[in-house]
């Protein structure tokens, strides 16, 4: 006679399915993207997610991920206004890193899996992803906010139904890209409600004007567009295919593949060199002037000139 499966075992079994699933679909992408390379003649493609922090916006990596030996794949970065503390979004839960640490720290106690990440807010997040192990919710979170520093995360809209593994927050306005659809959904009254968007391509990396949220600057499979009416339109920028964050003032960072950093006054029109990260880059975002990056190696570098020089901000 068959042994009959714990609730506690079954959910824990139902989990490490969610993430082989969720594993599995990564590698589809990134495979597409070293297609996708191939015709360009470029080395690869930087499949990621841009995680929007006040004041500025921030990235997460999705299809290069890497292993750390306390995060886990890392999905997403962003800097709290409240306390300056650097949050790294992962496979296995949310870390911390307050001013000066070094080594980032797990937030609460649930260890959901954190695909999209957005700081939108002092102390107010947004995210989506899977459960935790002993968490009762259907395996795709949907919108999931915050409004203790990550602490604990609600419910807002969309559970069982989206995974979003692109998400952006600026005001009352989110930008979501659903990975198991390919949906672009934009909500105008903080993720209560959404309308869907045609995008220019397969999204890889999404950018939002920190003074004007209907300002995007998309990364896709095809090259960079911009939309100045929140994606219902999209005008043509370039072939390249990388990692964009909008910093303030008006300064569009991109990171390509192999660690050159480069940056545009104009919108994405014309970019000029600015520096070079030091390994190899799997996220990038800005908050405020500042620039941050995650590494193959674990480690969060930080820059104060505009990608010029870079130090050690945290390592998970």
């Amino acid at each position: 006679m068959a042994t009959r499966e714990k609730p506690r075992e079954r959910i824990r079994r139902e989990r490490d399915e969610r993430k082989q699933a969720a594993l599995a679909a990564e590698r589809r992408k990134k495979l597409r993207g070293y297609a996708l390379a191939a015709v360009l003649g470029v080395a690869t493609v930087i499949a990621v997610v841009v995680a929007f922090s006040g004041g500025g916006d921030g990235g997460s990596g999705v299809g290069q991920t890497f292993e750390s030996t306390g995060g886990g794949h890392v999905h997403g970065l962003g800097v709290n206004p409240a306390d300056g503390a650097v949050f790294v979004a992962s496979h296995n839960g949310l870390f911390r890193a307050a001013r000066g640490e070094t080594q980032a720290r797990p937030v609460g106690s649930s260890g959901k899996d954190v695909m999209g990440f957005s700081i939108v807010g002092p102390n107010r997040f947004l995210g989506s992803g899977h459960p935790g192990d002993l968490e009762n919710l259907p395996p795709n979170l949907g919108l999931i906010a915050s409004t203790d520093a990550g602490r604990t995360f609600r419910p807002v809209s969309l559970l069982g139904e989206v995974d979003f593994h692109i998400l952006r927050g600026a005001g009352t306005r989110v930008y979501g890209s659903d990975s198991s659809s390919g949906r672009f959904l934009v909500s105008r009254d903080a993720g209560r409600s959404w309308s869907e968007q045609r995008p220019p391509g397969t999204l890889i990396d999404l950018a939002v004007d920190p003074r004007n949220p209907d300002r995007l600057i998309a990364s896709t499979d095809s090259g960079l567009f911009a939309s100045g009416d929140g994606g219902r339109a999209w005008r043509a920028l370039g072939k390249q295919i990388a990692l964009v964050a909008w910093a303030a003032p008006e300064r569009l960072f991109m990171l390509e593949q192999g660690g050159k950093v480069s940056v545009s006054s104009d919108g994405g029109r014309n970019f000029r060199p600015a520096g070079d990260v030091p390994g190899e880059p799997v996220a990038l975002m800005a908050a405020g002037s500042e620039l941050y990056v995650a590494l193959a190696d674990n480690r969060v570098m930080r820059s104060t000139d505009g990608g010029a020089s870079w130090s050690l901000r945290t390592q998970v």
